[in-house]
């Protein structure tokens, strides 16, 4: 489902991403985790197109290609090569993908339901029935069937991530990216959204590639727990194993540090 092949990503001289290779499978669900600057979110971010891939010479034989479902995702074939992207593939390419960002980044001037359906309309081409019928199952599956008329700021933090989650899968992307979805909430509100996360994981196939600090939600929805640091991935492998026996130095000292807090 996605695959990055030797990817580089700099900020100035800050090298964040350094020859970067992983793949996720289709309808896996991939956790990364790692102290903060370590590159998870670049890749998340990579992977919405709010970043683009630090060009190497020549793509196919230097890597630096981002793939979506076997094609070219950061780059488009012209000529017989790879050439970075334009706006027009990207656009094409990215309605595959959907994300749930920290900040909940709903429309404040709409109700839930418009929230919901303003994508599906505008973006999916779908008819207003259609988008509302759709809305509306999604709306029930996060627990707020009841707040279809309300306007974001009359809902908690909590409620307002939960129309977020709805927002994304509404638009039927193959892959869901969910950065740190939980890091803007009180406490006693972050269960809810934990909870609806877990539904979404064991009802649906979509394939889920997680950034978090919650260690007991990446145990329990992750097929795969990825550590990283300093742009690369120092140690992989299945949520027991790498919560009980970590191999590396640097991820037994992260967990350590994490499950103190």
């Amino acid at each position: 489902m996605i695959e990055f092949d030797r990817v580089d990503k700099s900020f100035g001289d800050l090298k964040v991403l350094d020859e970067l290779s992983f793949r996720v499978d289709p309808g896996e669900r991939v956790t990364l985790i790692g102290p903060s600057g370590s590159g998870k979110t670049t890749i998340l971010r990579l992977l919405m197109t709010l970043e683009r891939v630090t060009p190497k010479a020549d793509p196919e034989r230097d890597g630096g290609v981002v793939w979506l479902e076997g094609e070219p995702y950061s780059h488009m074939e012209k000529r017989g090569r790879l050439v970075p992207a334009n706006e027009q593939w990207l656009r094409r390419r990215r309605s595959r993908v959907g994300m749930v960002f920290q900040q909940f980044n709903l429309f404040p001037n709409m109700k839930v339901l418009r929230n919901v359906t303003e994508a599906q309309v505008h973006v999916a081409g779908r008819s207003k029935e259609e988008a509302e019928a759709k809305a509306l199952d999604l709306l029930d599956l996060v627990g707020l069937a009841e707040k279809t008329g309300e306007y974001p700021s009359r809902l908690s933090g909590g409620q307002q991530q939960r129309v977020a989650i709805a927002r994304a899968l509404a638009m039927d992307p193959d892959v869901l990216l969910l950065d740190e979805v939980t890091s803007a909430l009180d406490p006693e509100l972050v269960a809810d959204v934990l909870a609806v996360l877990r539904d979404v994981a064991g009802s649906t196939s979509i394939t889920m590639l997680c950034v978090t600090h919650e260690m007991g939600f990446a145990r329990d929805v992750s097929d795969r727990v990825m550590m990283f640091d300093g742009g690369r991935i120092v140690e992989q492998g299945p949520p027991e194993a790498m919560f009980s026996e970590p191999q590396e130095a640097r991820t037994q000292d992260f967990l350590r540090a994490v499950l103190a807090e």
